[in-house]
C-alpha cells in the first residue's frame, strides 16, 4: 500500500518506519524543515533501538520518503495517518492544535476518496470533529472527494517500540464501515501473521480505550507507590509485598515496582486528559486525580530522604544523578523525576553532578535555565561520582545495575546511596554503605 504519515514524532516516524519495512511505500510529512533534512541523512530526532538502521534501511530501498510537500504525499496515498503531537494544556485538556493543522492540509490538497486514520491520542469524539472540519473545507472548495474517518491508538513502549510496533499485542481499530475495518486489517496482517490480534470497535470506544489503557498503568504505579509509603513508615518491605501480589495471575508483576515516580510523554498527560474529559462532562473522577497526586508527590520523596539524612540546607555540598530519562532505554525527559529532584536539591544550596548515556541533552533542554549552572554533566558514570557527598539514582538503566561498589567508596564524600528505583540488594550495608529505597 502507499501510506502518507503526518508527523514525525516518536509515535509517526516508528509508525512509518515499520509500515515500510513490510514494504509499503510511506511518505512521513512534517512542517519542520531542518527535521526533515535530518532525517534523510539518518539524524533522529529521538533516541529509541534499532529505530536508526529501520530508517536508513527503508530509506536506501525507497520504501521511506521524508518531505514536507503534504501534496506529494497525498497525491498517490491510499490510507493518511495523522501522527502529531497532543501536548497537554494548561487545564489539563488535551491540545488538538496540531490535529485541526493536519486536517486542514489533508482537506486542502487531497484529491482522490481518502481514509484518514487518527493514530494519535486524542479526547473521546475527536475523529468525528476532525471528519467535520475536513468536510467543511471539502465543501467550500466544491470537491466530490469523501473521506472516511477511523481511530487506531498506539501503545509503543519508549526504549521497546519497533519490537511493540512489529509485533503488537493487539491492534484496536475504531470505524464506521466494514470496509474500513477489512483495508486496515489488510494493512496489518503481515504484523499479526501468528494469531488474529484484531480488536475492532466504534471509533469513540477506540479513542477512551487508549486513555484507559495509560491510566490503568499509571494507577498501578501511583496505587503501588503509595504502598510503599506504607511499608516504609509501618516497617513492611515492598520487594516482598510485590512478589506477594505479582503471583496473583489478576494482578501480575508489570507495573507494581515501587519507585519515584512516573514520567514520560504518555501517562501524566493522558491522566489529566482523561480527568479533563470526565470533568467537562460533569463528572468528577476522584481515583483518577489521585493517581496524579500520589505520582506528584511521589517525585519529591528522594529531596526528602536527602534532607533528613544531611538537613535541609545543602550548601557546599555536590550530589551526583545517575539517571536523566524518565526511564530506561529512551532520552525523553519529559515530565521526569530527575528534573524535581535536581531542581529542588538545587533551592536547598545544593550543587549536581548528573550522567545519562542518551538524555543529557535533551534534560539540558528542559530544565529551567536558572539550575543549569548548578549541574554538571559528566561523560560517564563514575565521574559523575568523584567528590560527591551521595549518590541518587533515578533511571534504571542497566549499567547502573551492578557498579564496583569499592570504587563509589573511593570516589564518593560518605558511602550514601538514595536509590530511586529499589535495584540494589541491601546487602551493600555490608560493605559499609547507608541505603535508602522506597518502602523498604
Amino acid at each position: 500500500m502507499n501510506i502518507t504519515v503526518i508527523g514525525t514524532g516518536y509515535v509517526g516516524l516508528v509508525t512509518g518506519a515499520c509500515f515500510s519495512k513490510m514494504g509499503n511505500k510511506v511518505y512521513c510529512v512534517d512542517i519542520v524543515e531542518e527535521k526533515i533534512e535530518g532525517l534523510k541523512n539518518n539524524i533522529l530526532p529521538i533516541f529509541e533501538p534499532h529505530l536508526g538502521t529501520l530508517v536508513k534501511n527503508s530509506q536506501e530501498k525507497g520504501d521511506l520518503i521524508f518531505t514536507t510537500d503534504i501534496k506529494e504525499a497525498l497525491d498517490d496515498t491510499d490510507i493518511i495517518f495523522i501522527a502529531v503531537g497532543t501536548p497537554m494544556a494548561e487545564d489539563g485538556s488535551a491540545n488538538l492544535d496540531y490535529i485541526f493543522s493536519a486536517a486542514s492540509d489533508i482537506a486542502n490538497n487531497i484529491t482522490h476518496d481518502s481514509l484518514v486514520v487518527i493514530k494519535s491520542t486524542v479526547p473521546v469524539g475527536t475523529g468525528f470533529k476532525v471528519k467535520d472540519h475536513i468536510n467543511a473545507i471539502l465543501n467550500e472548495r466544491n470537491s466530490n472527494v469523501k473521506i472516511d474517518i477511523a481511530s487506531n491508538p498506539e501503545f509503543l513502549k519508549e526504549g521497546h517500540a519497533i519490537e511493540d510496533c512489529l509485533h503488537p499485542d493487539r491492534v484496536v481499530i475504531g470505524a464506521e464501515r466494514d470496509e474500513v475495518f477489512e483495508t486496515l486489517k489488510d494493512l496489518y496482517s503481515t504484523f499479526v501473521l501468528n494469531h488474529d490480534r484484531f480488536v475492532l470497535m466504534d471509533i469513540k470506544s477506540s479513542e477512551m480505550t487508549k486513555y484507559v489503557a495509560n491510566a490503568m498503568l499509571a494507577t498501578k504505579i501511583s496505587f503501588m507507590n503509595e504502598i510503599a509509603n506504607i511499608c516504609e513508615v509501618t516497617g513492611a518491605n515492598v520487594k516482598n509485598v510485590r512478589l506477594g501480589i505479582g503471583s496473583d495471575s489478576r494482578i501480575g508483576y508489570n507495573f507494581i515496582y515501587a519507585g519515584c515516580g512516573y514520567g514520560g510523554s504518555c501517562f501524566p498527560k493522558d491522566v489529566q486528559a482523561l480527568i479533563n474529559t470526565a470533568q467537562v462532562n460533569g463528572y468528577e473522577p476522584k481515583i483518577l486525580a489521585n493517581v496524579e497526586l500520589v505520582n506528584k508527590k511521589q517525585k519529591t520523596v528522594l529531596v526528602k530522604k536527602v534532607t533528613d539524612r544531611f538537613g535541609e540546607d545543602l550548601s557546599g555540598m555536590t550530589f551526583a544523578i545517575w539517571g536523566l530519562a524518565f526511564k530506561p532505554g529512551t532520552d525523553d525527559v519529559r515530565e521526569a523525576t530527575s528534573l524535581v529532584v535536581a531542581s529542588q536539591l538545587i533551592k536547598h544550596g545544593a550543587k549536581i553532578k548528573a550522567y545519562d548515556s542518551q538524555a543529557t541533552e535533551e534534560f539540558k533542554r528542559t530544565i529551567d535555565d536558572a539550575c543549569l549552572e548548578s549541574i554538571e554533566f559528566t561523560d560517564g558514570r563514575y565521574d559523575a561520582i568523584d567528590g560527591c557527598d551521595a549518590l541518587i539514582l533515578i533511571t534504571e538503566w542497566k549499567e547502573f545495575r551492578n557498579p564496583d561498589f569499592r570504587l563509589l567508596s573511593e570516589k564518593l564524600n560518605h558511602n550514601v546511596i538514595f536509590d530511586g528505583r529499589n535495584i540494589y540488594d541491601k546487602k551493600i550495608e555490608n560493605l559499609g554503605f547507608e541505603l535508602y529505597q522506597i518502602g523498604c
